[in-house]
């Protein structure tokens, strides 16, 4: 069954990007449909406003709750201004086989996790929202109907996602360490991590087992012709032919490429006794070189 993405934003000529590259040939594939909502289609005043002044004082304004509440409601139920929303992709695009398809590979996707609770997911980019992670990605990548709703100014009125949680499983989320102006950005980047796992938008899982952060650890970097580039070689191993070898350069690659990038992500990877090894040789060398 496809994905269904339901995205409420005050902007939405934001959210254009779902409609091209990947996003887009998906939507072409019927493996995904999005729908785009201007949460204004759901203000009652003749000034379409969604927002007022906090309880309590302060700077900046509140998206009001009975705005967004009315929204979410016709989302989940696909109604109202919500009902036969779908984007189309921007252009046509190449129907070529991809190599796994060539090759005969099956196209596999992430292990289904138990879920008894059918309720779509509905997910609120925030600053204050738990981090968004690659297993959040693989596992989003088997749901039905995602629902992003977008913020601005100083945020949604908090009684929105309390009383959302009778028709969704709300996941306040968060992309990183910063404020945006706006949820509209955050959405596109989950949504295109979550659907590039969908197996026939790049492949199948194998396609993408060794991304970064798939097995804890970043990903080493990548060659291509020509082997010399302005007095630059692809490394000798890689030109080998041995994928033993191949593989071993691989492993070390990432986890110098982590070591040196992101040594917190060491703690929680899955190392073995050879991992370990390499890198203890060289944080050595690295020591002496300083």
């Amino acid at each position: 069954m496809a994905l269904r993405i339901d995205v409420v934003s005050i902007f939405p000529e934001y959210l254009d990007p779902f409609r091209h590259a990947l996003l887009g040939k998906a939507i072409e594939q019927q493996i995904l449909s999005v729908g785009v909502h201007d949460l204004r289609q759901w203000a009652s005043d003749n000034h379409k406003s969604v927002d007022d002044s906090p309880y309590g004082g302060g700077p900046g304004m509140v998206m009001k709750a009975e705005v967004w509440g009315a929204a979410l409601d016709d989302v989940a139920a696909h109604t109202g201004p919500a009902a036969d929303k779908h984007l189309v992709s921007a252009t046509p695009h190449l129907s070529r086989p991809r190599h796994d398809a060539l090759q005969g590979i099956e196209q596999v996707g992430y292990p289904e996790h138990s879920q008894a609770d059918e309720r779509p997911l509905l997910l609120v980019p925030t600053p204050a929202g738990t981090p968004f992670t690659q297993a959040d990605a693989q596992a989003w990548s088997n749901e039905q109907h995602i629902v992003f709703a977008c913020g601005r100014y100083e945020g949604i009125d908090q009684r929105v996602f309390e009383d959302a949680a009778r028709r969704y499983r709300v996941r306040e989320v968060s992309i990183g360490d910063y404020v945006l102006i706006g949820g509209e950005v955050a959405a596109l980047v989950i949504a295109e991590a979550v659907v590039r796992l969908i197996p026939g938008v790049l492949g199948n899982r194998q396609s993408h087992e060794e991304d970064s952060f798939s097995d804890g650890l970043l990903e080493g970097p990548s060659y291509s012709k020509p082997r010399q580039w302005r007095g630059l070689a692809v490394p000798e191993v890689l030109l080998s032919g041995n994928h033993q070898l191949v593989a071993q350069w691989r492993r070390q690659a990432s986890l110098q490429r982590t070591l040196e990038r992101r040594p917190d992500l060491l703690d929680s990877a899955d190392l073995s006794a050879e991992d370990v090894a390499f890198l203890q040789t060289y944080q050595q060398q690295r020591s002496k070189e300083q």
